[in-house]
C-alpha cells in the first residue's frame, strides 16, 4: 500500500481528483486530496496571505499530523508549484513526486511568466475564470455531463497565487523520484515548460492525449502513470 497527496491546481478543490482517488483506493491505497485554503469549499476563508508557500505548509502540516511518510505527491496545473514547495520542506517524508500537466517554476518565476489565457482578476484577493467560460474548454475532451459537473465547482483562487513569484531555496538542487506527464491537448503549461522540469530533474516523461484535467477526461490513464512512476 502506498500513500498518495494529491494537489489540485488552480481555480479546483480536492474535488477535481475524485475519480483518480476513487481508483486508488480501490487498489488498496491511502489517499488525500484536499481543498487547499481559499479554495472550493474552503472558497469562504480566502483572505490576503494565501500564497503557494502558505498552501505548501499546510500540507506539511496534514502530513506530519497524519503521521505521513513515503508519501507520493501529484500536483496538477498550478499544483505542481505546491508540491516542489511540499518536497522541499518535507523531505524525509518523501518518496516520490508525480507532475500531471503541472507547472513547476524556478525560484523567483511569477505563474503569469508561463501561462496566458482564461484567467481574469475578480479583485486584488482571488482571481477565477470569466463566468460560463470553464465549460467549452472542458467539453472538448470529456462528455458534456461530466464537464457540466465539472464547470459548475470551478471557482476562485487566492490572487497572491499568480502575482508573487515562487520560493524554492533547495528544490531543483536535489535528486528525486520524479515522473512527468504532459498532455498534448492543453496549450498550458506547455510542453517546453514541462519538458525543462523533466530534463532538469531527469524524470520520466509521460504523454496523454487529453486536454489540461487528465484526472477527469482520462482518470483511468492516469491513475495507472500514477501508479507506474
Amino acid at each position: 500500500m502506498a500513500t498518495f497527496v494529491l494537489i489540485h491546481g488552480a481555480y479546483q478543490g480536492g474535488w477535481i481528483w475524485s475519480p483518480v482517488a476513487k481508483r486508488l483506493r480501490d487498489a488498496g491505497h491511502q489517499v488525500y486530496a484536499p481543498s487547499l485554503d481559499g479554495c472550493a469549499e474552503r472558497s469562504a476563508q480566502v483572505r490576503p496571505g494565501i500564497t503557494t508557500e502558505t498552501h505548501a505548509e499546510e500540507l506539511v502540516e496534514l502530513m506530519r499530523y497524519e503521521d505521513l511518510d513515503d508519501v507520493v505527491l501529484v500536483g496538477t496545473s498550478s499544483g505542481g508549484m505546491v508540491l516542489c514547495r511540499v518536497a522541499e520542506i518535507a523531505r524525509e517524508r518523501v518518496q516520490r513526486l508525480v507532475f500531471a500537466d503541472a507547472l513547476a517554476l524556478y525560484s523567483g518565476e511569477n505563474i503569469r511568466d508561463i501561462v496566458s489565457g482564461a484567467a481574469i482578476d475578480a479583485d486584488e484577493v482571488a482571481t477565477g475564470p470569466a463566468p460560463g467560460a470553464m465549460y467549452e474548454g472542458l467539453s472538448a475532451s470529456m462528455e458534456p455531463g461530466l464537464a457540466r459537473w465539472a464547470a459548475d465547482r470551478f471557482g476562485l483562487h487566492p490572487a497572491a497565487v499568480f502575482n508573487q513569484p515562487v520560493v524554492l531555496d533547495s528544490f531543483w538542487d536535489q535528486s528525486w523520484n520524479v515522473s512527468v506527464t504532459w498532455c498534448r491537448q492543453a496549450p498550458n503549461p506547455g510542453e517546453p515548460h514541462q519538458r525543462r522540469c523533466a530534463e532538469r530533474l531527469g524524470a520520466r516523461w509521460h504523454e496523454l492525449d487529453t486536454g489540461h484535467y487528465p484526472m477527469l477526461s482520462t482518470a483511468s490513464e492516469l491513475t495507472e502513470l500514477i501508479l507506474e512512476g
